[in-house]
Parts: structure tokens; C-alpha cells; sequence
């Protein structure tokens, strides 16, 4: 439709008159018929003798390399056209066919020079000549375009068939050229118009420049180009309709039908056919696209619920604006005191406001700031609001606050308020009560929370580990904690050294010496090399596991070995080791040999000597160290004067007896069974009866009871009281 519009009926007939006259003073090809002196040889016109000629001429494909002449003369004209009207009008015609030819020709004669390098310039005007003259009679058939359809389908009878699909492509190549020009010259026209010019003065106030600007103005040219031509093809469509109805009108008739016009055709018996002239009608759904994005597809309508969605969190409701009644309520609801019941006030509140969650939320947060106790008993309140559209995060904030100040009450509480409006508890707040129970010591409680995570197929991380085994820690269960350990190790999760060192001071203290050096060498293996820290635990699980030689052997190889140089702590662990094997002549020499060496026994070494010393009943000696502790101005630890109390009974020194007694009832709450049992003994040893039978019923009122060894000693002495109703008693009578 576009060839038919760009060549008109006018300039196909102008095309008769291309052998009579010169067309355009540069459209050269004209020039070819007035070159030659004789006629071209009938070896090339003729269809059977320009084969040998063309046969070598085959392009399948365009060199994409061409250089090609793009003609930009906006009109042609014909020589003489001051002087003749007729030609002049035929000029005005022939603008199109002129240009077409021009580019043809130029394209054609720089092929034809490849092939024949050796041609003359009179033989090659003679083969365009030809060429030409085959193209116009074609155009003359049926029209350029109808010719370029049926190129390939139909071979010329005069060419060869590669030479006629070179025609072929070179025609369709000039055609391209030529829609490209024009475009690019109504492009320039919409780029200056009003309405673009406005939109890019626009763009570049509010801060659009450069590349962006360019890209923008040549879109919003490119639209109002192709929106013109849409209604210039509808006009077009209206004229063609119209002479088809003036055509019909005349030889068949008119028949009017409703607001269309109804051709009837009388020349199909007595049946009539209606052919409904009207606008075409546009198929399918109208397409948006926006830098590439098809906004018409369905999936934008729900990116755009979204997007308003996450724009009511990003910026929220404003409250309610709080005036008269309403106002006073809220005034009295924060100056509540903690012990009155806030309930009614708030059903008044929400009765008079009609509030909103973000009503609630700004209420809950100005009682935050004035009272946080009444905050969490009216927070509590809230939840249960219908209009607070309480969720499970409402429930975990309020569970975190009571957590970290170990409310485990309050904690359940809520638990069960969660359960009753069918709220289960989620990720987060299983991780919250995992580290509550934890720090409360509930190892029950925090396990079973433990697998409410597990079960919810969240795997603990290192928090919840850390948590876990630091309980099990402090309850005395190492062999737990380092379970965990090893499933940390099997999921590539690194422990802590915080972690391996809570361990083994668990192992050293339970005297597991096995496990406490399986805790160092797993820390080695990590990262962690020995430190002054884990030797000392290691001496100490030595001290408590009564392996004295072992604890003297990590000592040496942490001075000599680590390079080391012990503490007082470290060397006071070692002492204890001597000490409960009563070798006290290597724990001189150890104490000599350090001495040597620079080092100032501590507290905890004095310390260890005096219960030492006490248990020998060396009372000098003892004393003298306790002289050195009051020096450092330190106070001797509670053995040290459940030592001496033993000590000073035993040797009958009343006095101090008492004065250390007195200091070990002070401290009642920090005694052990086997502490109540040895003062008991040794009060009993050194005749104080009384002062026995008096810490024989503190240590019941502490509920400890009696060991064996310690009834027998009882009933010895106190032979004419009633005799003790214990088990083992009674089955000895």
C-alpha cells in the first residue's frame, strides 16, 4: 500500500515519455539514450545473447559494506521547465520515480563495475540502459510494487535469474533507503513542533538532561509521528470508501441502512448482498508499553496492589485527633497508678474514638514514655482489642519484654492467652522463650521450646547453642552441652571460645580429666591454642580428680613448653592437689622453687595453706599465714574459717573457736552439708556441746539432714537424749 501510495497512477505515466527527454540535469541514466552513436549490439539486448554477458553476475546476499548515495534534493526538476507548463507539471510527477531511479542506478553501475572491471563506460551506460528500461516496463505493468512481490516467484524472460534477484534486492534496498529519508525528514518536523518542544522545556525543569533528555524528546517525536499517521491512514481508507461508493452508487444503487451505508448488488438473482462499509475495528487488547515493559500484561495489577500495600507501611495512617471527652480519658488513662485496673477507662476510650490500630499503637507508646509498668498491664489489656487487629508479633514484643526481666509468670500467661484465641507461637517468639528458660535454668522448658523451633523447620542458630549449652552448663550437665558441641561441628558451625572454656571449667570442676583435656584439644583443633586460662582448668580438674602427678605435669609443660609463667590461682590449684594427697614436701619445694623464680604466693595459695595448716592443727603457722592474707588486705575465704573454727575446737581455744563460729553462721546460706558436718565434728572433739547441738538444728533448719558417720558421733556423746530415728539408725537397734 505504501509503493501503490508512493507511486502514483500520474508518475507511471510519465514514465512513457523517459525515452523522449532528459528528466533531471542529475538523474544521469537519461543521458545513456544520447551517449551512444549505434546501437547496442544485439549479443546484449537480445534474450539470447546477454546470457554470456550477465551469467557471472550472482549476489545472493548484498555486500554489507556498500557505500551506498543517498539523494536528500527535496524536489526535481526538468530542464526547460521555465519555459513549458506541461513538463514543469510532469517534473512535480516524476520527483519519486527520479529519485528512485537516480539511487537505483548508482547502486547498479557500482556492482556492474565489479564483475566487469574491464568495461568501457559506454558498454557499462549500455547494461544500465538495459536494466532501466526493464524496470520501468515492469512499473509499468503492474507497479513497482507489485513487481518486488513477484520478483522471485516469477523469473524474467530477457535476464538470468541471478541477475534478476539482484535487481530484485537492489530495488528493495533503494525502496528502504527512501522510506528511511522521508521519515527522517518528518521526524525533523514533529522533533520542532509545539507540543514536543513543551514537554522537553518540562523535563528539563524538573532536572532531565543529556542522553535521557534526547532519548525522551526523540520518543514523544516518534509518537506524535506514528499518532499522525494512524489518522492519515484513516483518511485515506474514508476517500477510498467514498469513490468505491460513488463508483457503485452509479451502476447499482444506494440503499441507506440504519447510521451505515449498505451496497446492494441486484446481479445475484433475487437474494440480496450487503457489503457494511465502515472504520476498521481494532482486534485484540490495547498494548502499553512504557521503556520496554508491557504494562498492559495482568501481572502489573497485582504489583500495583502491592505497591499500595507496602506504601500503608512505609508511610502510615496519622491517629485520630484526640479532643473533649475523648481527651480527658486519655489524660486520666496515663495518670493511673500501677495497682488500679485500667479496663474500664479503656472501654470508654475506644467507645468515644472509635480507634483505629495506629490510635492504639500511639496511645500504648505515650504510656511507654510515662509509665513502662502500667505499659505492660495495658498492653496486655490491648490485645484482646478486636479493632487493635492484634497479630503474633504483638504477642512476641510483649513476651520479650517480660523475658529479659526473667517475669516467667507473666511470660506464660500470655502463653496461654495466645493458645485460647488460636494463636501459636511463631519463630521468633519460640527463639525468645528458648533463651528465657535458659537464663531462668528451666532445661525442661527451654527443650521443649527447642523442638517447637526444630519442628517449624528452623534449625537453631548460634544463639540458641550458646544459650542451650550455657544452661546445661550451669546446671551441672556438661555431657549435654557437649552433645551440642558436636552437632554445631556436624553443621559447619563454629563454636565459641567462650563456649569451649564454659565446658571445661564444668569438667574441672566435676574433676573429669578425661573430658576436660578432650575440651582443650577440640579448642586446639578450632583455632584456639592453649592459654594461661585452660591450663589452669586442667590443673584444677587434676586438683579434683585427685590426680596430683597429672596436675604437676600440665604445670610444668605450661612453664616450659607455653612459656607460661603461672598465677596465684593456677598455683593454688596445684597446692590443693598436694594437699589432698597430704604431700607437703613437694608442695614446699614447688613453693621454694617459684620463690626463685620471682614468684609472690597470693590469697588463693595463703588461702590453701591455712586449710592446710588448720587440718595439721598447726595453729603458728596458720596464724602467721593469715597475718600475710590481712597484709594484702584481703579477708580469708569461708573454708579458711570453717578451718579454723575445726582447728581452734580442737585445740581448745574457746575463744577464737567462737569468733570463727560466729563468722560461719554469718555465711549459713553459703554451708554444704559436709561444712555443717565437719564444724559439728570438730565442736564435739573439742567439748563444745552446746555450740553442736546448737549448729545440729541450724543445719536441719537449712534442710540438711545427718549422714551416718555423723549420727554414730551424736549418740555417742550424747548418750542419755533420745536416739536418733534415721533408717540406718533404727535398722542397727
Amino acid at each position: 500500500m505504501y509503493l501503490k501510495h508512493l507511486l502514483s497512477r500520474q508518475t507511471i505515466n510519465g514514465l512513457s515519455r523517459f525515452n523522449g527527454r532528459i528528466l533531471s540535469p542529475y538523474s544521469y541514466v537519461y543521458k545513456i539514450s544520447s551517449a551512444f552513436t549505434t546501437p547496442i549490439s544485439r549479443s546484449i539486448y537480445s534474450s539470447g545473447g546477454y546470457e554470456p554477458t550477465f551469467h557471472n553476475l550472482t549476489y545472493s546476499k548484498l555486500d554489507p559494506s556498500l557505500n551506498r548515495y543517498i539523494h536528500s534534493i527535496p524536489e526535481t526538476k526538468l530542464n526547460g521547465s521555465s519555459t513549458d507548463p506541461e513538463l514543469q507539471s510532469d517534473d512535480s510527477e516524476d520527483a519519486t520515480m527520479n529519485e528512485f531511479l537516480s539511487r537505483f542506478v548508482w547502486i547498479m553501475r557500482r556492482k556492474l563495475m565489479e564483475v566487469y572491471p574491464e568495461c568501457n563506460k559506454q558498454t557499462m551506460d549500455g547494461m544500465l540502459l538495459i536494466l532501466v528500461q526493464k524496470v520501468v516496463s515492469e512499473m509499468e505493468k503492474g507497479g513497482l510494487e507489485q513487481m518486488l512481490d513477484a520478483a522471485v516467484a516469477t523469473p524474467s524472460q530477457d535476464f538470468s535469474e541471478d541477475l534478476w534477484k539482484t535487481v530484485w534486492e537492489v530495488s528493495n534496498l533503494v525502496l528502504n533507503d527512501m522510506k528511511k529519508a522521508r521519515n527522517k525528514e518528518k521526524m525533523k518536523t514533529f522533533l520542532q513542533s509545539e507540543e514536543v518542544k513543551e514537554m522537553s522545556r518540562f523535563a528539563g525543569e524538573i532536572g532531565i538532561r543529556g542522553d535521557m533528555l534526547r532519548e525522551l524528546r526523540f520518543k514523544w517525536a516518534r509518537e506524535k509521528m506514528e499518532e499522525s499517521e494512524f489518522y492519515e491512514n484513516l483518511e485515506r481508507l474514508r476517500e477510498e470508501a467514498q469513490a468505491e461508493e460513488g463508483v457503485e452508487a452509479q451502476a447499482k444503487g444506494v440503499e441507506a441502512v440504519g447510521n451505515e451505508e449498505v451496497v446492494v448488488d441486484d446481479s445475484v438473482g433475487d437474494g440480496k448482498k450487503e457489503m457494511v462499509v465502515s472504520l476498521p475495528k481494532r482486534h485484540g487488547k490495547i498494548r502499553y508499553k512504557i521503556y520496554g515493559l508491557d504494562l498492559s500484561n495482568p501481572k502489573w495489577t497485582e504489583v500495583a496492589d502491592k505497591v499500595h500495600e507496602r506504601e500503608e507501611i512505609v508511610w502510615p495512617q496519622e491517629p485520630k485527633p484526640i479532643s473533649g471527652k475523648c481527651k480527658i480519658v486519655t489524660e486520666n488513662i496515663l495518670t493511673m497508678k500501677e495497682e488500679d485496673d485500667p479496663s474500664p477507662l479503656l472501654d470508654e476510650w475506644a467507645e468515644l474514638l472509635q480507634p483505629r490500630r495506629i490510635d492504639w499503637i500511639s496511645l500504648l507508646d505515650r504510656l511507654k514514655e510515662n509509665n513502662a509498668h502500667l505499659y505492660l498491664k495495658v498492653a496486655e489489656l490491648v490485645l484482646s482489642k478486636e479493632s487493635f487487629q492484634t497479630n503474633t508479633l504483638d504477642y512476641t514484643k510483649l513476651i520479650d519484654v517480660h523475658a529479659k526481666e526473667n517475669r516467667l509468670e507473666d511470660v506464660e500467661r500470655i502463653l496461654k492467652k495466645m493458645n485460647e484465641n488460636g494463636i501459636s507461637p511463631d519463630i521468633l517468639t519460640s527463639m525468645v522463650l528458648v533463651h528465657m528458660y535458659c537464663k531462668a535454668g528451666n532445661l525442661e522448658s527451654a527443650n521443649v521450646a527447642l523442638e517447637g523451633l526444630r519442628s517449624q523447620g528452623v534449625k537453631p542458630d548460634m544463639k540458641i547453642y550458646s544459650s542451650m549449652i550455657m544452661a546445661y552448663v550451669n546446671a551441672g550437665k556438661p555431657e549435654k552441652g557437649k552433645s551440642l558441641v558436636e552437632e554445631m561441628g556436624m553443621r559447619d558451625i563454629k563454636p565459641t571460645k567462650e563456649i569451649y572454656m564454659a565446658l571445661l571449667q564444668a569438667y574441672a570442676e566435676c574433676g573429669h580429666i578425661d573430658e576436660a583435656k578432650f575440651i582443650s584439644r577440640t579448642m586446639d583443633y578450632a583455632g584456639f591454642p592453649p592459654s594461661l586460662e585452660s591450663s589452669t582448668l586442667l590443673v584444677k580438674a587434676c586438683e579434683q580428680g585427685g590426680d596430683a602427678n597429672q596436675a604437676r605435669k600440665i604445670f610444668d609443660d605450661m612453664i616450659i613448653e607455653a612459656r607460661y609463667r603461672p598465677d596465684d590461682r593456677c598455683t593454688s590449684s596445684l597446692i590443693a592437689a598436694y594437699e589432698k594427697k597430704n604431700m607437703l614436701d613437694k608442695a614446699l619445694d614447688l613453693l621454694l622453687q617459684l620463690e626463685k623464680d620471682g614468684f609472690e604466693p597470693g590469697v588463693a595459695t595463703y588461702n590453701v595453706l591455712v586449710v592446710w595448716l588448720a587440718n595439721l592443727q598447726l595453729v603458728d603457722e596458720a596464724e602467721q599465714l593469715l597475718g600475710k592474707i590481712a597484709e594484702l588486705g584481703e579477708a580469708p575465704s569461708l573454708g579458711v574459717h570453717i578451718s579454723l573454727c575445726d582447728m581452734y575446737a580442737r585445740t581448745r581455744a574457746e575463744k577464737k573457736a567462737l569468733q570463727a563460729l560466729g563468722v560461719v553462721e554469718a555465711n549459713k546460706e553459703q554451708l554444704k552439708r559436709e561444712d555443717f558436718e565437719r564444724i559439728i565434728k570438730g565442736l564435739i572433739d573439742g567439748g563444745f556441746s552446746q555450740d553442736a547441738q546448737r549448729i545440729q538444728d541450724l543445719m536441719a533448719s537449712m534442710g540438711f539432714s545427718a549422714s551416718y558417720d555423723l549420727e554414730i558421733t551424736l549418740a555417742s556423746k550424747f548418750a542419755g537424749r533420745p536416739k536418733p530415728t534415721s533408717g540406718r539408725w533404727r535398722s542397727l537397734r
